[in-house]
């Protein structure tokens, strides 16, 4: 918490001073754009630098932090590089240099930019012999569809980049994990698979949270992972489909890690239609992308930058990194008026910080806490035993009840809201889910129940084993959902919960 309040208040410490400024365009870019320590910075106050100069390099396990614009140094911190873009940009930028793959991929200080930041140079730095890339084009959370578009405007430079990373990493095979749900992404995808016979497609289904690194793998090979194993474990590195693109980027343009993607949506003057904005310099604030998607519409709850079920609030001053994705701008919250709320913690939705903050803004009060019964504590974070898969949770139910909450709010994947549903209604707690402000400001069904199955057919194959879109009448019709029955009931001495899923184990839970 606070580092993120100290970074916040230095980018609006810094916003006031452009304001001052008339008319000067200022770019603060973070030194901590990765998993690892904040980069050191190369530069001093005074240089000149322009696209894609070097301003910071890591000690340490981090990655390269390039200008995204053209200007000058006016201010060094220890979370920021603060430059004052000329007046005049250039189209080019600093080209970057390498011996190999490897070296260009460090150089241009690319990181998993599907929101993780891991750098991306030390994750391929394997040998796989053999084995998989696993690029991960779930676009796994809602409103988020840069992703997509990305698939659409510039399909065979990303299929190039997977390759790039199957050679670097010895692979054998590369797989696209993708919603089956995005048909037209898919047929461009299958249009190039005889440049790339060794890249394949693997349909998933469209619930949340199929981009989990350990759930495409599951879903991909078949093999599931415990929560403190790396994708490495089962012969195989899993990629975000964005990274694949930088990576041909620095690969053939040689160039550097300054640009990105975003999605931007919710309460705008525009429309709550989602809107993308590709290649956007880093450090272009929250606030100029809202503007450049028309605006805010009226009052407004909280600007979300990242998706609905892992976004936390941000302020309008605050800068895009390479692990930015989406903005979000929400409805008003709604005044619970002092309801005691019991905040059950999930590994794949928001996290404590998150979740109390979205409690406050609702006008609750927290009065119990409790974790998700497949959330496994892994060096300070929450990993979940298996993704999208869960075994009940009236349990946890109950604990609330108990400790005399009147409302839950939670921030659970798709199955697990679903079986807090077969039992929190039957002990009269009022549910909330941490995406319902979002999915409320533009038009969408609160998660509550499972209504799409979780196992999708896959792509047929013709005799010579390539990968064919399905018949046009297949195209339309929806996979059944699975039959499910849950039923929950109050004893003298506890809560009996069984839960039936069409193909699947029963489970029965007595606490």
């Amino acid at each position: 918490m606070s580092n993120t309040l100290s970074c916040q208040a230095i980018i609006i410490h810094n916003i006031s001073k452009l304001k001052k400024e008339m008319g000067k365009v200022v770019k603060t870019i973070l030194l901590r754009q990765h998993i690892g320590a904040p980069a050191t910075p190369v530069v001093k106050v005074g240089d000149s630098v322009k696209r894609g100069s070097l301003l910071a390099a890591p000690e340490k396990l981090g990655a390269n932090v390039h200008s995204s614009v053209d200007g000058v140094v006016k201010e060094i911190t220890e979370e920021a590089v603060i430059i004052e873009a000329s007046e005049k940009q250039s189209d080019d930028y600093v080209k970057i240099e390498g011996e190999n793959t490897l070296d260009l991929i460090k150089a241009a200080g690319i990181v998993g930019m599907g929101g993780a930041g891991f750098p991306t140079a030390v994750k391929l730095n394997i040998d796989l012999k053999g084995g998989y890339i696993l690029v991960n084009a779930a676009e796994c959370e809602p409103l988020l569809e840069h992703n997509m578009k990305q698939i659409m405007e510039q399909p065979e430079k990303t299929m190039r980049g997977i390759d790039y990373c199957m050679k670097v990493t010895n692979a054998a095979k590369g797989v696209i994990a993708i919603k089956k749900k995005h048909e037209e992404e898919i047929k461009v995808l299958l249009s190039l698979q005889e440049k790339f016979p060794n890249i394949s497609i693997h349909l998933l289904p469209d619930i949340y949270p199929m981009g989990e690194e350990r759930a495409v793998v599951r879903e991909v090979l078949g093999k599931l992972l415990p929560p403190t194993s790396l994708p490495s474990e089962a012969d195989s590195v899993v990629i975000n489909v964005e990274t694949c693109l930088r990576i041909a980027e620095a690969i053939e343009d040689k160039k550097p890690c300054f640009l990105k993607n975003i999605s931007v949506g919710g309460k705008l003057k525009k429309g709550t239609k989602t809107q993308v904005f590709m290649d956007v310099p880093i450090g272009t604030t929250v606030g100029e992308l809202i503007e450049m998607a028309g605006g805010i519409d009226g009052e407004y709850g909280e600007i979300v930058l990242g998706g609905p079920f892992t976004g936390h609030a941000v302020e309008l001053s605050t800068p895009i990194t390479k692990t930015s994705g989406g903005i979000l701008v929400t409805e008003p919250f709604k005044d619970l008026k002092g309801a005691k709320m019991g905040i059950l913690l999930c590994a794949c939705g928001g996290n404590l910080e998150r979740m109390e903050d979205l409690c406050k803004k609702y006008n609750a009060v927290v009065t119990d806490v409790q974790a998700c019964k497949q959330a496994e504590d892994v060096r300070g974070t929450l990993k979940c035993q298996n993704p999208g898969n869960c075994p009940g949770q009236a349990q946890k139910i109950l604990h609330f009840k108990n400790a005399g909450c009147t409302d839950v709010i939670i921030g659970n994947c798709s199955d697990c809201t679903n079986t807090v549903m077969g039992s929190a209604p039957k002990m009269n707690l009022n549910v909330h889910h941490q995406t319902d402000h979002i999915f409320e400001t533009v038009g969408m069904e609160p998660m509550r129940y499972l209504t799409k199955s979780k196992v999708v057919e896959q792509l047929p194959v013709d005799d010579k084993g390539r990968q064919l879109p399905f018949p046009k009448e297949e195209e339309k019709t929806e996979q059944a959902v699975k039959q499910e029955f849950s039923f929950s009931t109050m004893l003298d001495d506890g809560l009996f919960h069984i839960h039936v899923e069409e193909g699947q184990d029963i489970h029965i839970e007595f606490s």
